[in-house]
């Protein structure tokens, strides 16, 4: 349990990177209670400088002992860089909030999106881990389908930005755009095909099944934050020619009698969700209006013509806030209020 305090000491690993970038600005808009911001990298990223209300703060080098009298560690450094130190974090006394793969399927971990299993953070949480960008917005659209209506089965297809790969992605799919245009040949290193104008059904390694390393995240992560090892999960990860926000058609067979009307409803109640779905007036969620929003957006509500109990529907969100950085903290924000109200 956290510790109840005026304000807390914040650590941010991998504080130079895009997502730690988001996690520092989005700890100053959301005006967190920090008594110290403590930004940590590599030693190649060490010296460098965030801004945090205002002032310079200077990155220092990740080392064994960094947690010291930090209360919040949150992590966006990569897998190995967690394994090795989320850990220590605990030890020093820490709550780790992990934006990796590292610890989401560990028996003993709590995998948490808040609007979705805030219960699920143990009492002593030590480390807590951050669901899949494409996860994420998928479970806050299903949580309230689940509840009302019993999910059998969910079909997805995601269309998701190459910021989801980093920095060096982004600039690929410009460079790329840039010579497809001038008619210059292009230069693959991040993908192993040309990704502007381009789609490709390969978004990390490649599973004996067939199925890659990030559609089975989407199985094996939704049957744990929904509580529910029954839910048939069908997913195919497509990396678009998009700078920002992921896009997702989602398709939901329930065990209970559905239809878009209900569905419309039940979702636009839930906590995250904005609605946005009126195909008269072509106003349906783009990933130009997702990017820097919080929100996870629905629309294309409609009922599935080839089945009874069974709905489609499109949902996007910013894979780097709510996929990443909002939601662990507003993770930080849940420990927050369960120390406050103990």
């Amino acid at each position: 349990m956290l510790k109840k305090k005026e304000k807390y000491n914040v650590a941010v690993v991998g504080a130079t990177g895009a997502v730690g970038l988001r996690m520092v600005s989005i700890l100053e808009e959301r005006n967190f209670p920090v008594a110290r911001l403590l930004p940590l990298a590599s030693a190649r990223s060490a010296g460098k400088t965030v801004k945090f209300h205002g002032e310079d703060i200077v990155v220092q080098e990740l080392k064994e002992d960094s947690f010291k009298d930090i209360d919040i560690a949150l992590f966006s450094a990569g897998g190995s860089v967690s394994k090795k130190f989320a850990p220590l974090a605990a030890q020093a006394g820490a709550v780790a909030i992990d934006n990796s793969s590292a610890f989401r399927m560990e028996k003993d971990v709590s995998l948490v999106v808040p609007e979705v299993n805030p219960h699920a953070i143990g009492d002593i949480p030590g480390i807590i881990a951050n669901p899949n960008c494409s996860t994420i917005q998928m479970v806050v659209a299903l949580k309230p389908l689940h509840d009302l209506f019993k999910i059998r089965r969910v079909v997805v297809s995601t269309y998701q930005s190459v910021s989801g790969s980093g920095q060096k992605a982004i600039e690929e799919l410009r460079k790329q755009s840039l010579a497809v245009l001038e008619g210059r040949e292009i230069e693959k290193n991040v993908y192993p095909h040309q990704i502007a104008f381009n789609c490709l059904p390969h978004i990390d390694e490649f599973l004996d099944t067939g199925y890659t390393k990030e559609e089975m995240k989407m199985v094996n992560e939704t049957r744990k934050i929904l509580e529910d090892p029954t839910i048939e999960i069908s997913p195919t990860a497509v990396r678009a020619p998009v700078f920002y926000s992921h896009s997702e058609a989602v398709n939901v067979e329930t065990e209970k009698a559905i239809d878009a009307a209900r569905a419309r409803e039940a979702m636009a109640g839930f906590p995250g969700i904005k609605i946005v779905d009126c195909p008269g007036k072509n106003e349906y969620p783009l990933a130009v209006d997702g990017t820097e929003k919080d929100a996870v957006f629905v629309g294309r509500i409609r009922d599935d013509l080839s089945t009874r109990n069974a709905v489609n529907f499109w949902v996007v969100a910013d894979n780097l806030r709510k996929g990443a950085a909002l939601n662990a903290v507003q993770i930080a924000e849940l420990l927050l209020r369960r120390s406050n109200s103990s």
